[in-house]
């Protein structure tokens, strides 16, 4: 799995988030919650829940994508740190797989019997829109099935382009909206864990199709949990909306669930 966050990067933005309340987390900028300190900036609410998430070691994360090419879900568990495993059920233009995740490497094995194999760094050739090659990029999906959300949730918070949107609701719970775009260079160049060639490849992916930002919403509720992550691309063939939700789950537990 990617490397956990550092929590150096995180200390000021831990010690911050220690002293105040969830009420003035939720507070829109320019707004103070009476009796409370003042809002705190969105990039190190969305640094401290992406540390936060990174500190549990596991999560259950359910995916949707939607866009020009049709619709794909993802269901199930996610499990860091010091192992480094997923059980997950997917749908997409194949029909409905299962992929495991265990040790770096990947299974993906169809309905139909179809299976396919592949290492981390080339997570996207198993992709059914997969390119040439071994490692031809397919666009991401595959390889956001088996991230830590808190390290994409840390690549956003780094661009430093978010902004508040205030709070709402959200599965009953009051969260706070933060939202923001990047130019695709700076988005993925947050990414630690691409190496040259690989940034090289997403980028040179997304030009291709005419996108030059991705825009993205974080949700976080009180406690500094990491909810729910959106990316939207928008290029010459259309818009294409990814979205995380993310939900407690043992370390322990990578029992396949189905998709959403």
């Amino acid at each position: 799995m990617p490397p956990a966050l550092r929590p150096a990067t995180l200390a000021a933005a831990l010690l911050l988030l220690g002293a105040t309340t969830a009420c003035s987390v939720l507070a829109a900028p320019g707004t103070r919650v009476p009796g409370e300190p003042a809002p705190i900036p969105p990039k190190q609410v969305v640094l401290a829940a992406a540390q936060a998430l990174d500190d549990t070691g596991g999560a259950r994360i359910d995916l949707v994508r939607e866009g020009p090419d049709g619709r794909r879900t993802a269901g199930g568990t996610l499990v860091w740190g010091d192992r480094d495993e997923a059980a997950l059920t997917v749908t997409d233009e194949l029909g409905a797989g299962q992929l495991t995740l265990r040790d770096g490497a990947l299974d993906l094995a169809y309905q139909s019997g179809a299976a396919k194999h592949a290492e981390r760094a080339t997570a996207e050739s198993i992709d059914p829109a997969a390119g040439a090659g071994p490692g031809g990029y397919a666009g991401g999906w595959m390889t956001a099935l088996v991230t830590n959300p808190g390290s994409r949730a840390y690549a956003i918070a780094q661009t430093d382009r978010l902004g508040s949107l205030g709070a709402e609701q959200l599965a009953g719970t009051t969260v706070a909206h933060y939202q923001g775009s990047a130019p695709v260079a700076d988005y993925f160049g947050a990414y630690r864990e691409l190496d040259p060639q690989q940034l090289a490849a997403v980028v040179g992916w997304y030009r291709q199709r005419g996108v030059a930002d991705i825009g993205f919403d974080v949700w976080v509720g009180p406690g500094r949990r990491l909810m729910k992550l959106r990316e939207t691309a928008r290029g010459s063939a259309g818009t294409t909306v990814t979205t995380t939700d993310v939900s407690a789950s043992g370390p322990g537990d990578t029992t396949p669930a189905a998709a959403g």
